[in-house]
């Protein structure tokens, strides 16, 4: 499993006035829960969860957490950030094991550049992330979605991803995701500038 280390320690405060406290020291209060253990509260420093969230996976990513007298797999279930700073107030970590498949939701990224977009056509992407069931360290970073040969009229759904072994999606199967469509925008310019080049001849030729 694909791990980051972070350390943190056993708070002994519960509630809004110590936590107030830790923040104001530039600490970040948080909880850790799961099958097996008790909620405990936890602090830690925020730099270390924000620079693992910066990974490719993202929220996605499985920590292992160091509480000094035991070390424990999570991941995040729930970031309470600052509306405005966005900086984090409040952290909830999950305890999992590969042993436990997780639902999570990866983001949809396209490669390449399709024929339809190369005709004149434009892409539409309905679908900017999937929701699937896999192992914590089997998540992937993203699901790529190679669109080089659509055509305009051609679309891809659910059940045409190219997903990883052992990963499930549990978005609907028939779901549209992306496709290439007339651009109807460009074509009436088009269908419009040809008219009145026409109109200018017709009248020139009048005259």
């Amino acid at each position: 499993m694909d791990k980051i280390a972070i350390k943190a320690e056993v708070r002994a405060g519960r509630g809004k006035g110590p936590a107030r406290r830790l923040r104001a020291a530039g600490k970040l209060p948080g909880v850790v829960y799961g099958p097996g253990v008790d909620s405990t509260p936890i602090v830690l420093e925020p730099r270390d969860l924000e620079n693992g969230l910066r990974g490719p996976k993202r929220r996605n990513q499985v920590f292992e957490l160091d509480l000094g007298d035991a070390k424990h797999e999570v991941m995040v279930r729930d970031l309470l950030v600052h509306p405005v700073s966005r900086v984090p107030l409040h952290v909830d970590f999950y305890l999992v094991s590969d042993e436990r498949p997780v639902r999570a939701s990866v983001p949809i990224v396209t490669k390449g550049r399709s024929r339809g977009v190369q005709r004149g056509g434009k892409l539409r992407q309905a679908l900017r992330s999937l929701d699937i069931l896999a192992a914590p360290s089997e998540i992937p970073a993203a699901i790529e979605v190679d669109i080089t040969k659509l055509d305009i009229g051609d679309g891809v759904h659910v059940d045409a991803l190219e997903l990883p072994a052992n990963v499930k999606a549990t978005t609907a199967p028939r779901q549209f995701v992306l496709g290439v469509e007339e651009d109807k925008r460009a074509a009436a310019k088009a269908e419009a500038e040809g008219e009145n080049g026409k109109g200018g001849k017709d009248a020139k030729a009048k005259g």
